[in-house]
């Protein structure tokens, strides 16, 4: 009976969020890319509709979502809901679960009552930072990432970190930096060991952001600018977790299927602004019409079916199926709504390219986004793993 509550709770807070994404989000969208602004109207909604805290224990006030909690998937399909009005949005949304998710499971009960009182009281919003750059732009001097000085009382922090999403609208972000030197976890030479986790308030004076780094084709809504530390102190009690946690627990891969259901949110948005399109111009008689709206339609179903595929596979406890799925999932539905996209292109023509038409902005966030991984090492990374060899389960690190 529980189970059921549980079930119908989650399924009014999905229709809920599908009337705020197709109410609010999609005509902000457009603005939000032209500015290259952070969505803040949208993350007031979802905080005003008790939706900004999904991946939080219910005993804190949260939906309770993850991937042992035998219900990641209502957490996927919300964040498509989202990704389908606005995929910038659902980047900073996904941040924001993850950064939730690693308190709820690594957390003590202090920083759980601290932080989450936040989220759900006065809709603080957390983010997630780990990338540090490797290249140098032209004339520039300062130190490459992000070195940690540890005291008495806590670290300081001083350096860098890039693609940092939310930046100038987050709260809090979830610092996840490395004792032996720059790097963060994804470029780190240490051992994980040498990886922890620090909560930074960014409000803090010594944190500075700079949005002259940010000009990209696409995503420009979730303002990933890079973000210097001065000297920056964080306590020991703003530590999350145990040294190393991040690496060993795989807590990255258990993220990995998140980014295809954003890249499927892109895809639903093209097909729906696609069928419209073409109803408009009177073009169903048309053969080719028919094969392309044949093949988003089995693109989208195969997608929605991989997810579903992932999450029962985390339902039932298999984790390392789970985590070498979710792999696969990740670059099958991104070569799925790429193709999708591409036909949408090709369905519409050069005017569906042209703003305002939204098309033309999916087109643009979907190429950027995906190349938040390389498919080539991921696809290797599959291969690797089915022969046995070994292989970067989370980061795709080709050594």
């Amino acid at each position: 009976m529980i189970a059921q509550e549980l079930k119908i709770n989650l399924n009014d807070s999905l229709a809920r969020l599908k009337t705020l994404t197709k109410e609010h989000f999609v005509s902000r969208a457009k603005h939000y890319d032209a500015t290259y602004g952070f969505p803040k109207e949208n993350f007031e909604d979802l905080f005003s509709e008790g939706l900004l805290a999904p991946t939080v224990s219910e005993e804190y006030g949260g939906l309770g979502l993850g991937n042992n909690k035998k219900n990641i998937r209502y957490l996927w399909a919300m964040t498509t809901e989202i990704a389908k009005a606005d995929m910038a949005t659902a980047r900073c949304w996904e941040g924001h679960n993850n950064a939730l998710m690693l308190i709820d499971n690594l957390g003590n009960s202090s920083q759980k009552e601290r932080w989450f009182s936040g989220v759900m009281n006065k809709g603080d919003i957390w983010s997630v930072w780990s990338g540090e750059p490797l290249l140098k732009t032209p004339n520039q001097k300062v130190t490459l990432g992000t070195n940690v000085t540890k005291t008495d009382k806590g670290y300081i922090l001083n350096g860098s970190k890039v693609f940092c999403s939310s930046a100038p609208g987050a709260s809090w972000a979830n610092l996840l930096v490395n004792t032996a030197g720059i790097g963060g976890a994804r470029h780190a030479n240490g051992s994980p060991e040498s990886l922890i986790m620090l909560a930074c308030e960014l409000s803090d004076p010594s944190v500075s952001f700079d949005d002259s780094w940010w000009k990209p084709i696409g995503m420009r809504g979730s303002v990933s600018y890079l973000v210097r530390f001065d000297n920056t102190f964080i306590p020991f009690e703003n530590q999350i977790g145990s040294p190393g946690e991040f690496l060993s627990n795989d807590w990255q891969t258990r993220w990995i299927p998140q980014y295809a259901a954003t890249f499927l949110g892109g895809a639903e948005a093209a097909y729906e602004y696609t069928l419209s399109h073409i109803k408009s111009q009177k073009r169903e008689n048309d053969p080719f019409i028919q094969h392309r709206i044949a093949k988003m339609v089995i693109n989208i179903k195969s997608a929605h079916m991989w997810l579903d595929h992932v999450a029962k596979l985390w339902d039932k406890g298999n984790v390392n199926e789970a985590k070498s799925s979710g792999n696969i999932v990740r670059y099958q539905v991104e070569q799925l709504a790429t193709d999708t996209i591409n036909h949408a292109v090709h369905a519409c023509g050069a005017r569906g390219l042209i703003q305002p038409s939204s098309l033309e902005r999916i087109v643009r966030d979907l190429t950027l986004y995906t190349r938040h991984d390389n498919d080539d090492q991921l696809l290797a990374t599959i291969g690797k793993s089915i022969l046995g060899e070994k292989h970067d389960c989370s980061f795709f690190n080709p050594q």
